[in-house]
């Protein structure tokens, strides 16, 4: 274990030289948006992609829940941990979070894996809008839902526990009437292919380069994070896990840090603006 303050062998190695970052939902606690699978989270299952397709009654489930979810998340703000990133000049930053922090960062070279929590796509149509003008949309159809059930607790991406949503009222695409989905990959579905791409690239770049991966926040508990690093650990590429508790890629790391990734993070981009 590495501590900030000490002798830090992970820092030094992040230190200077070209970088590629993959962050997760640990990296968004200090912005006041919960862990999946930080220390003491409970066990939660998100909707799957299936069960969403599966019919109305499901999305009016989803949406519901994510109606109240959503309005909250919205107002979270980028922490110290998104502004460094933005500042640490990385090759690239991969992004498991949908809550678009690293965009109001100022993050540049970004990959959001799973897209945005902030756009919604038809499913029939596969036009892309806005979720600020579906939420007025649902607001309008459903006067006092959010002031009913205010005491709801919210979870990482963007919706809430919630049972009672029989009586909650769907709005349909306004161009073809299809089914809203917000654009963002849920369990069950695949990532676009693009953007798998983009980042394996990146990441094999830095066997050339003598570069680093550097994972923020991460248990890469999901494939769609883990197999890059397990593509960096094929091509003998340094890696470096920030993150309170195991993750599945401890194993392959080559510095494991147990440090909060807003104080470790900040500590690095400073290393690294006076090394330039």
């Amino acid at each position: 274990m590495t501590l900030v303050g000490r002798r830090d062998p992970a820092l030094e190695r992040c230190a200077s030289g070209p970088l590629v970052v993959l962050t997760g939902a640990g990296l968004s606690t200090d912005s006041g948006i919960p862990d999946y699978r930080g220390p003491g989270a409970p066990a939660r299952m998100p909707m799957t992609y299936q069960e969403f397709v599966s019919g109305p009654a499901a999305q009016q489930r989803y949406w519901a829940r994510s109606h109240l979810g959503w309005s909250r998340m919205r107002r979270a703000e980028p922490n110290a941990g998104h502004r460094a990133v933005a500042a640490l000049g990385a090759d690239l930053v991969v992004t498991q979070n949908v809550d678009g922090l690293h965009e109001a960062a100022g993050t540049r070279d970004l990959v959001a894996l799973h897209g945005r929590i902030a756009d919604v796509v038809c499913l029939a149509c596969r036009r892309t809008t806005p979720r600020a003008t579906l939420q007025q949309r649902l607001e309008d159809a459903n006067p006092g839902w959010a002031a009913r059930h205010a005491d709801v607790t919210v979870r990482p991406d963007g919706d809430v526990d919630l049972e009672e949503t029989a009586d909650f009222v769907v709005p349909a695409c306004a161009d073809c009437g299809g089914p809203l989905k917000p654009d963002v990959v849920f369990f069950g579905e695949n990532v676009p292919k693009p953007r798998v791409e983009r980042c394996y690239a990146a990441v094999e770049a830095l066997a050339a380069t003598g570069g680093t991966l550097l994972v923020a926040g991460s248990s890469l508990t999901v494939m769609s994070g883990l197999r890059f690093v397990r593509r960096a650990a094929q091509r003998g590429i340094d890696i470096v896990i920030l993150n309170r508790g195991a993750t599945r890629g401890d194993d392959l790391a080559t510095h494991k840090v147990e440090a909060g990734t807003s104080e470790w993070l900040t500590a690095l981009a400073d290393v690294r603006l006076r090394a330039s």
